[in-house]
């Protein structure tokens, strides 16, 4: 069992919700706090963003590789130059030049366009306090993760699948102690118990994840979830979504997932690379709403005889030999 600001989250109690934010948002602020303002109407506990260092993550080739980047998300970027009336850095000044000039955009300059700084997860930080939700980021680096861990009021880590085999970042999530949430996506089942080997198994939470945006039913796999508990008896599991329907991630509430993350958008059609295998905040309530009901199907698997029962019994039995 794992507890994050008093909830409790492991096998018997309620499964624990986590919007996807991720990068959303396409650079705006405003999109941001919005998609945290609708994930808490949802019934979300916890929403999660993204944090990059930019020049550390990606090559210098691979920034200066030319991409065709939506010119509303550029915007985005440029408008979050000026904050509460104080200015910000949001790309260097070779591509804040190029772009002014209405030069051919970049891999970089996306890259750096979906970046937010300090005053964004200031503001982020605190609109989630007011709303009473938690919320995390996944590091990429180990200047982001110090970065994130630099909020008091972040409680959690959140190690995304394609970064389960850095052990640099790995052990510096872990030197706090927090929770952490790890996922599995495109990772063999030596590579999951080196992970969890450095991470310990005390505050820690196994998300079963395919790297598919989104999987087919045949690849999603949601068995995987129960040779994660066999592995691991007492850390919690649960099932990190890329699904465009609310099915596997309720399904997968129904197998017994402890935690159930998935990508909100407030629209699939918006341009960016995570709208499409992201559900609606609308879809996003629903989840939740037919997760709970299945909660209270589920039950505790304990056999009893509910008043009901005896009655409809006295009626309907004719024969007790036993």
């Amino acid at each position: 069992m794992v507890q994050i600001n008093g909830r409790k989250i492991g096998h018997g109690h309620p499964c624990f919700f986590i919007a996807e934010v991720g990068i959303n948002h396409n650079g705006s602020l405003p999109m941001a706090l919005q998609l945290i303002d609708e994930a808490a109407k949802a019934g979300a506990n916890a929403v999660k963003l993204q944090k990059r260092t930019v020049p550390v993550v990606y090559k210098r080739d691979e920034l200066a590789a030319s991409r065709v980047v939506d010119s509303s998300i550029i915007q985005n970027a440029m408008d979050r130059r000026v904050i509460e009336g104080v200015r910000y850095d949001v790309f260097p000044s070779e591509n804040l030049a190029r772009l002014e000039q209405g030069g051919d955009t970049t891999n970089g300059d996306l890259k750096y366009a979906l970046e937010f700084g300090m005053k964004e997860y200031d503001l982020i930080n605190k609109r989630c306090l007011e709303l009473g939700i938690t919320w995390s980021a996944s590091a990429w680096d180990g200047q982001s993760a110090h970065f994130i861990n630099g909020f008091e009021d972040v409680k959690w880590f959140k190690i995304a699948s394609p970064c389960l085999t850095h052990i640099d970042l790995l052990k510096r999530v872990r030197s706090k102690n927090k929770p952490v949430f790890l996922s599995t996506g495109g990772s063999t089942l030596e590579q999951i118990q080196k992970a969890v080997e450095i991470l310990g198994t005390e505050n820690l939470i196994l998300l079963h994840c395919v790297s598919l945006y989104p999987p087919r039913d045949e690849d999603t796999n949601l068995l995987m979830m129960e040779t994660l508990c066999r592995m691991y008896p007492s850390v919690p599991v649960g099932y990190s979504s890329h699904s465009v329907d609310i099915f596997p991630p309720v399904t997968a509430v129904a197998m017994g997932a402890s935690v159930i993350e998935t990508h909100i958008t407030l629209d699939r059609d918006l341009p960016g690379s995570d709208h499409k295998a992201s559900l609606t905040t609308e879809q996003f309530a629903e989840m939740v709403s037919m997760s709970r009901r299945v909660e209270a199907m589920r039950g505790d698997g304990v056999k009893r005889i509910l008043p009901g029962e005896a009655e409809v019994m006295k009626k309907l039995r004719r024969v007790s030999d036993f």
